[in-house]
């Protein structure tokens, strides 16, 4: 028999603290192993007890400290991925990554990488969570580092292509982005086509050898440009000012990103120039601020659902593993990349 339905005094949340199995065992007016047995869902309590227990449980608020539970089990299932908050990219991996966790029964923790708090701390933040795996965005840490970390839990790079046997990364094709870019402005009669590139960047090498690749396949070797700058709005602003102010000016720019490229409209706007009527430009990413009406940037698209899938799918595929005790090569995975021609790009201007 259970006992008399509690009062409204008795369901009022204890304040300041959170709601433990004891304070159920007490409002219920059961002990708290047979609470316990009620949460486990295990034999030993009526049907009738059990939705008692319940029904306190949901009104005072109580919710099960699973994280808890499952370092007793030695598990966390939690997913640590390290980003970077002024990537706009970055957020549209984080959305596909949580949807591909939580499919897996895993939850996500995140540590930021920002300009005063170095990608090694926000590593640290998260082994200290007691993450089971790593994802990291476009992480600039050197192999060797990555290599240390990986030899004791899974690590997957995400955005930033590897050849290596302790950790796995994901990536898409920049070298062929990089190229299509390139063959796009070329077809559209474009010849002084310039690059600005952020080679500490994730992708940024592989990208400006696409872009000297593409040049010299089209025989136009006399015509590279390159300008290295920040992978920022800042970064592009600057760029296309130098390029501007010397002449002969090119007539299209190839941007590292789409914030790059964001920089580089801006700035040529204020300078005068009309885009794409005088210069045409091309971003890298797809982010969700390429398809706004008064950029309507051409650009290079990554798939970031797939991105995030992919590197899940890694780093559980190494947890099962090492749950069997056997050896793994790292596995890299590059996904393809296509163009989104918008109206960023047009016809070079005659006469030019």
């Amino acid at each position: 028999m259970i006992p008399d339905a509690p009062g409204p005094e008795a369901l009022r949340p204890p304040t300041g603290r959170r709601v433990t199995m004891r304070d159920v065992a007490r409002t219920a007016g059961v002990s708290q192993p047979l609470v316990s047995i009620v949460f486990r869902n295990v034999p030993g309590a009526s049907e009738e007890t059990r939705a008692h227990v319940l029904a306190v449980a949901a009104k005072l608020g109580y919710r099960r400290d699973e994280r808890a539970r499952l370092l007793r089990q030695g598990r966390s299932r939690l997913l640590g991925v390290a980003f970077e908050p002024v990537q706009p990219f970055h957020g549209e991996i984080l959305d596909a990554l949580h949807t591909a966790a939580q499919e897996r029964n895993y939850e996500v923790v995140l540590s930021a990488v920002t300009p005063h708090r170095a990608e090694d701390a926000a590593l640290d933040a998260l082994l200290r969570d007691r993450c089971e795996a790593l994802v990291l965005l476009g992480s600039s840490l050197p192999q060797t580092r990555l290599e240390q970390i990986g030899a004791s839990m899974p690590i997957v790079s995400v955005t930033r292509a590897f050849e290596d046997s302790v950790f796995d990364s994901v990536a898409i094709d920049d070298h062929r982005g990089a190229v299509l870019a390139v063959e796009h402005l070329f077809a559209l009669g474009h010849r002084r086509i310039a690059y600005i590139d952020a080679d500490r960047e994730a992708g940024g090498a592989r990208r400006r050898a696409g872009y000297q690749d593409a040049m010299l396949a089209a025989g136009l070797s006399d015509q590279m440009l390159i300008i290295r700058e920040a992978a920022s709005e800042i970064g592009g602003a600057a760029a296309v000012t130098r390029l501007l102010s010397q002449g002969p000016a090119p007539t299209a720019v190839m941007a590292f990103n789409d914030r790059c490229a964001v920089g580089v409209i801006s700035q040529a706007r204020l300078m005068g120039q009309r885009v794409p009527q005088n210069l045409s430009v091309v971003g890298f990413d797809d982010s969700e601020q390429a398809s706004l009406p008064y950029l309507d940037l051409t650009t290079l698209a990554q798939d970031a659902r797939q991105l995030a899938r992919t590197a899940v799918e890694l780093a559980l595929r190494r947890l099962e593993i090492a749950e069997e005790n056997s050896a793994v090569a790292g596995e890299h995975v590059t996904l393809p990349v296509r163009l989104i021609p918008r109206t960023s790009t047009a016809l070079v201007p005659a006469g030019l």
